[in-house]
């Protein structure tokens, strides 16, 4: 087994993974506010928001989702060591990980049903810049309105419009860690 399979998790787990649940809460609770998240470390090119969310969220019985550009066999063995999540295909998927070029059309993913809207992925989307600039965000957690530098406006939209059905997102570059739930309304700037 390579050692960078064996490192990178939290050096106090309790504690760290406590710290990482209350960020990724903040962080789609209050969209466009970015969050700082670290303390993880996997292959590259997973930043350490990504790996500290992984961490947190996901286990044995959450199946990911990984994009060609985090699917690598380093990755796969971190996943599993660290978590013993199972790899999976998009529409099997409770989370996802990758850049946002590489990852399938939002529809390949589960929205949940109405008997059970919680029964859909939540999406780690890796960015590299985040920033509390561009596309308008309203809605559920927003005083009055935020923004953020999201990789696009169109599926946003189109997601909310299947609310109380759609996807999550988490976007993440380096330590930075900001959320967007179904529930928010995007706008152009």
């Amino acid at each position: 087994m390579r050692d960078d399979t064996l490192s990178g998790g939290f050096a106090n787990p309790s504690v760290d993974a406590a710290h990482a649940f209350r960020a990724a809460l903040s962080a789609l609770s209050r969209p466009g506010h970015i969050e700082t998240l670290a303390g993880a470390h996997a292959p590259a090119p997973v930043s350490p928001a990504a790996a500290a969310l992984l961490l947190t969220l996901c286990d044995a019985e959450t199946p990911i989702y990984l994009a060609p550009s985090h699917d690598t066999p380093a990755i796969r063995d971190w996943i599993a060591f660290h978590t013993g999540a199972p790899i999976t295909p998009p529409e099997a998927a409770q989370f996802a990980l990758g850049r946002w070029p590489d990852l399938p059309g939002l529809e390949d993913f589960p929205t949940g049903t109405a008997d059970y809207p919680d029964r859909s992925t939540t999406i780690i989307v890796e960015l590299d810049r985040l920033t509390a600039e561009g596309a308008r965000l309203t809605g559920p957690g927003i005083e009055t309105e935020a923004q953020l530098s999201l990789p696009a406006i169109a599926p946003f939209r189109a997601n909310r419009a299947l609310f109380p059905l759609g996807l999550d997102f988490y976007f993440t570059c380096g330590a930075s860690l900001a959320g967007l739930p179904r529930s928010t309304n995007v706008e152009d700037a």
